[in-house]
């Protein structure tokens, strides 16, 4: 339950401002800059900070690090919900994205580490069910909280939870292991990566606006990038690295995070096109089109767990392979959407489809990758993983440009859609060729 609820509130954050963004240029001003970042400094502070979270949540402790997150998180929601210029919501959703980068990887790390086996897998997919359906409702919860209150709620709402799970996650601060006085925190690995991720999310960020030829674009990008050499030298030859590179050599730990990245940025795509087009043209408001997409969200919530359970037994190799496959052509059969719009003939039939594929692939998935590190690494572990959806995610929006053209039309809809088929397949290839099932599933 903690990790759930703490995880939901990180994933909800990310997505659900955006349906708020008109309501806040009308009552803060600042035009498409401000509304811009107010999206994007919660975006650029997590992705740039939850690989040094995640090695926080090995050496101090899940439950101890995951306290660190909430109190910072309810803060934070609580300044960004009483924002009196556009100025401060900004910096309160920078300071909410680090609260965040917290949250995430020790909320999973803490399961790995109460749970074993088929009941880990069950955990899991419980766990990816919620936090995966975050994104999907995001758009529903942000429409009815601007519809009928205020854009504000969407913030201060994240108080109830935080207060709900506190008195239990207290209660977990004893299950943490002591930190180990010899070791210590990376702090130059921690700094490096921060510019290594911070650097290129910024410059993808402002390329939309400014463009590539920009010094505010490639300065930071260059910077990201020297960045990224200078931190992978430095954690190959430091003795307590914030992220072991020896990692990546495990065979589903690497193979995993390559089909992470064509798997999450499949997503990111189709869903950023095509929540767009069914209101923009198909003229859907913004609480109807969150509703038009839960149908996948309660396919998944209901199956995930049982899938889950299924790799935890069965070994996790052909869930990740079929269940993206199986996305690929829920999108596929949304290339029937036209104008006028028939959600009922072409959007739930492929929404239907997508579910059942979602289903099969995040537990699986999850489970793969973090089953092959150590558990006293399973900080880091999650935090590469979440690294890498979104910033999968991010890369492939910048492009969203490039495939879907100046101004959405269906046929730029179409083409995204086949884009992020093409990228899930893309995944499900790298899950069959790359994941291989623990023996001690297959003797199970």
């Amino acid at each position: 339950m903690v990790a759930i609820v703490a995880s939901f509130m990180a994933i909800l954050d990310s997505f659900v401002v955006s349906i708020a963004l008109p309501a806040i240029g009308r009552e803060l001003g600042g035009g498409l800059p401000i509304q811009q970042w107010v999206v994007d400094a919660y975006l650029l502070t997590l992705g740039a900070l939850i690989l040094a979270a995640g090695s926080l949540s090995d050496h101090f402790g899940r439950a101890r690090v995951l306290q660190w997150g909430l109190a910072g998180f309810a803060a934070t929601s609580v300044l960004c919900g009483a924002a009196w210029t556009a100025e401060v919501l900004v910096i309160s959703r920078g300071l909410q994205g680090v609260a965040g980068a917290l949250l995430v990887p020790s909320s999973l790390a803490l399961i790995v580490n109460h749970f074993s086996d088929s009941a880990q897998g069950a955990a899991i997919g419980k766990w990816s069910a919620w936090t995966s359906a975050a994104a999907i409702v995001a758009p529903l919860i942000g429409g009815v909280s601007v519809d009928l209150l205020s854009w504000r709620v969407i913030f201060f709402i994240n108080v109830l939870p935080a207060a709900a799970i506190w008195p239990v996650l207290a209660k977990l601060r004893s299950s943490d292991a002591a930190p180990d006085p010899a070791s210590s925190i990376d702090v130059t690995g921690a700094l490096l990566a921060v510019g290594a991720l911070g650097g290129p999310v910024y410059a993808l960020i402002e390329q939309g606006t400014a463009g590539w030829a920009s010094p505010q674009v490639w300065l930071p990008l260059a910077a990201g990038i020297v960045c990224l050499i200078l931190f992978l030298v430095h954690e190959s030859r430091t003795a307590s690295p914030i992220l072991p590179l020896g990692m990546f050599t495990v065979r589903n730990f690497g193979w995993g995070n390559v089909a992470t990245a064509a798997i999450y940025g499949g997503f990111s795509l189709g869903f950023f096109a095509l929540g767009i087009y069914i209101q923009q043209i198909g003229g859907m408001k913004a609480t109807t089109a969150g509703f038009a997409l839960l149908p996948s969200t309660v396919i998944l919530m209901v199956s995930a767990s049982f899938f889950g359970r299924l790799a935890g037994k069965h070994g996790p190799r052909w869930f990740m392979a079929c269940g993206p496959a199986l996305c690929a052509v829920g999108f596929l059969l949304t290339l029937t959407v036209g104008t006028p719009l028939s959600y009922w003939t072409q959007v739930l039939p492929g929404q239907l489809v997508f579910g059942l594929g979602l289903a099969m692939t995040v537990a699986p998935l999850t489970t793969a990758i973090l089953g092959a590190v150590p558990q006293d690494q399973a900080g880091v572990g999650s935090a590469v993983n979440n690294a890498v959806s979104r910033i999968a995610g991010l890369v492939c929006i910048a492009f969203a440009g490039f495939i879907i053209g100046p101004v959405l039309t269906t046929e730029g809809l179409h083409r995204a859609l086949i884009a992020t088929a093409a990228l899930l397949l893309l995944g499900a290839a790298a899950s069959a060729v790359g994941i291989r099932n623990p023996v001690r599933q297959q003797q199970a």
